[in-house]
């Protein structure tokens, strides 16, 4: 199909569904048109930050942290296959945005039926609960940790957060990118050096970069999630379903002039470029997770049941040895909150986002907001006070919530790598053959994958 008739098609359904993504942001940030490209592409930064910000929310820190003192450095070849999983995907979803000028929501709302819109939408409804509960978790006994405050009010607590994301949008999208990035940063250095004081086993960590067998395994140590779980949960805590759709629409906030196949191309490139060094930058993150958690924590896993084990241990000269501290301990918990106050942000956005392009409705950010988090806090409250506010159960959930996402994935991956890779819709924008087809193996093998946990679920 030609460009004249793809030009049309895309008219006839921005016509159809009204709005475009994200429309109080969206095209508001300029780029240069000329000057070096380090210029435009720090012009272009920001989208991947927000992105990458889903790769390291508190889902992976109890998966990979637990990884790691359960079976040492092995599975580190699973957080770097998801991460080149991710970068795949989320080149796809930022593509999709700049060239149709659609997120993936109104994409697949706007090319499905009825029955299949309103599936779609419950399952990706679905997952965006799953990772709010890991935040409201994460954010919840971050903020008991360091103040003490008892869990079940630092619960209730996280859901003013939406006044915080409301306050920031007044200000502008850039100057939230740019908070963004300082709270990664924040993370990054706490586990940097976490990482240094550690002393992990580097010629072990190279080595177990090469995948492994064992990762796939369903036998498990005594009292420990099976190997294929973990693989299963950091999977699903890498490689989020709301960040395809998040990209697909932040990708829009840069001004780009669509009649000059040169600047789109451009604008393909430079949103490649923002996301794969903000991926990277997260893959280094998660990395740094599990190794801590092998290199302080291995042997000790079944005492550690969730962040308030983790927190004591870094203050436990037994578990951590001679590093241990309370400097330690606050530093963890300080880049727990900063991990969960992120992925609020990004959650809040995804959010609108979902309901405006599957369903074409629009309600006001706050009560979005509201909706959300009263519902990611529902369940979170429940087990709470069924058991006492016990944050090992806590912590079961955040483990839950993650395998259920990569179960959730391939039902936001299949309709991504179909659109992006059909001429009729991208025109000459399609991905090439082996994009398409290396997005397609992705997808195959996370599905067995996801056949056998269930079957290991049932039999189990």
């Amino acid at each position: 199909m030609d460009n004249s008739v793809n030009k049309r098609t895309h008219h006839s359904l921005i016509e159809h569904t009204g709005d475009k993504s994200l429309a109080e942001v969206n095209g508001s940030i300029e780029v240069p048109k000329n000057g070096s490209f380090w210029r435009r592409l720090w012009a272009f930064s920001g989208p991947g930050a927000l992105v990458a910000v889903g790769y390291m929310d508190p889902g992976n820190w109890v998966t990979s942290i637990k990884g790691g003192a359960a079976y040492h450095y092995l599975l580190l070849s699973v957080i770097l296959i998801s991460s080149l999983i991710a970068m795949l995907l989320q080149y796809m979803a930022g593509k999709l945005g700049i060239v149709k000028q659609e997120d993936l929501a109104q994409a697949t709302g706007n090319r499905t039926n009825k029955f299949g819109r309103y599936a779609l939408w419950i399952m990706t409804e679905l997952a965006l609960v799953a990772t709010d509960i890991a935040e409201v978790v994460g954010g919840a006994i971050a903020m008991s940790l360091l103040f003490g405050w008892p869990l079940l009010v630092t619960i209730f607590l996280t859901a003013f957060d939406v006044v915080i994301l409301l306050l920031l949008m007044k200000f502008g999208f850039r100057k939230i990118e740019a908070i963004v990035m300082t709270l990664i940063l924040t993370i990054l250095v706490v586990f940097v050096y976490l990482t240094i004081l550690s002393k992990p086993d580097w010629m072990a960590i190279m080595g177990n970069y090469v995948p492994r067998p064992q990762t796939l395994s369903t036998e498990a140590l005594h009292g420990l999630d099976s190997p294929i779980t973990l693989t299963a949960g950091i999977i699903g805590a890498t490689v989020m379903p709301h960040n395809l759709y998040l990209h697909s629409s932040i990708s829009q906030t840069r001004k780009v002039n669509h009649d000059d196949p040169a600047e789109v191309k451009d604008a393909i490139k430079l949103m490649t470029w923002d996301s794969n060094i903000q991926l990277t930058l997260a893959f280094f993150i998660n990395s740094m997770l599990l190794i801590v958690g092998a290199a302080l924590f291995f042997g000790h896993a079944t005492e550690l049941d969730g962040f308030h084990q983790l927190y004591d241990a870094l203050n436990n000269h037994n578990i951590a040895g001679a590093i241990a501290s309370p400097v330690l301990s606050t530093l963890f918990a300080l880049a727990l909150l900063a991990s969960g106050q992120n992925s609020t942000i990004t959650g809040t956005l995804t959010g609108e986002i979902i309901m405006e392009g599957f369903l074409h409705f629009r309600i006001p950010m706050w009560l979005r907001r509201v909706i959300t988090r009263g519902i990611a806090i529902t369940p979170v409250l429940i087990i709470a006070i069924m058991y006492g506010g016990n944050e090992s159960q806590m912590d079961a959930l955040i483990e839950s919530t993650q395998v259920f996402l990569s179960i959730a994935l391939p039902f936001s991956m299949a309709p991504l790598i179909y659109f992006t890779s059909s001429k009729k819709i991208m025109g000459d924008y399609a991905n090439s053959a082996w994009v398409k087809w290396v997005g397609w193996l992705c997808f195959i093998g996370l599905t067995i994958i996801n056949i056998v946990l269930i079957y290991q679920m049932f039999a189990g």
